[in-house]
């Protein structure tokens, strides 16, 4: 993310709700999942089942080319790929990436399948600090923070468990922190076509505290409402206030 040269008031912040991909909700009805993106070949409602793009068998096939390009890396910035202390870093460094961006590797439906479970509930459920490590995209550093979830059943919930593995699957890619915020609501709101989601990503950014403006205690807030979250603003109230309770 582009911290250096991005005002903190341009991404979507807890006052500030996420406008892209909602759809309003009919009266009296559930709400629906978002629409499609502008310019997208296919609905969003169906890129949570077709997610996959990496498999383990790709990993035992790139981890070789992945290792040589670390080992030009560390000969790019001036020190000795043989000398001991390097010589199974680039090994090292290319599977430890694979693991960051696991998130590849994983389809939420293979995660969601047999945990909806038909129940009466037609309060809120939330779970909050939720850990989330991530990659920024524009510089290969780390994001990280925590998250929180809630959303409102429209007679089907998920384990809660799968809430936190929402997270990690989309978490462990390259990312943007607005991008991340958005695909957590967006598969949460198509897999249980709840009444309402809200997800707020509270996050410290390390290309922007080790480098650029280089502010130590600066966080970027994110949240995406979807359904009542949006529409309602007692419900939106009401889960702010529990988030930080």
């Amino acid at each position: 993310m582009e911290h250096d040269k991005k005002d903190a008031g341009t991404s979507s912040v807890v006052n500030g709700h996420c406008d892209a991909g909602m759809v309003k909700r009919p009266a009296g009805g559930p709400s629906q999942p978002p629409a499609a993106e502008s310019g997208s070949q296919r609905p969003v409602i169906e890129s949570w089942r077709e997610d996959r793009t990496r498999s383990v068998e790709d990993n035992e096939m790139s981890l070789p080319s992945l290792a040589a390009a670390y080992t030009t890396i560390l000969r790019g910035l001036g020190d000795d790929p043989q000398r001991q202390g390097l010589l199974k870093t680039p090994w090292r460094a290319a599977t430890a990436m694979q693991f960051f961006t696991k998130g590849y590797q994983e389809k939420i439906i293979d995660v969601l399948n047999d945990a909806i479970f038909d129940e009466d509930h037609d309060e809120m459920v939330i779970v909050k600090d939720i850990d989330m490590f991530s990659m920024c995209e524009h510089h290969l550093v780390p994001i990280f923070g925590r998250v929180h979830i809630g959303y409102l059943p429209n007679k089907r919930v998920l384990g809660l468990s799968k809430l936190a593995r929402i997270v990690e699957i989309y978490s462990r890619r390259l990312q943007v922190q607005e991008r991340l915020t958005k695909q957590i609501a967006v598969a949460i709101t198509e897999a249980l076509q709840p009444t309402g989601v809200g997800v707020v990503i509270e996050a410290t950014h390390m290309c922007m505290v080790m480098r650029g403006v280089q502010k130590m205690n600066s966080k970027t807030i994110t949240s995406t409402m979807l359904g009542v979250f949006r529409e309602d603003p007692k419900t939106r109230d009401e889960f702010l206030m529990l988030i930080r309770s």
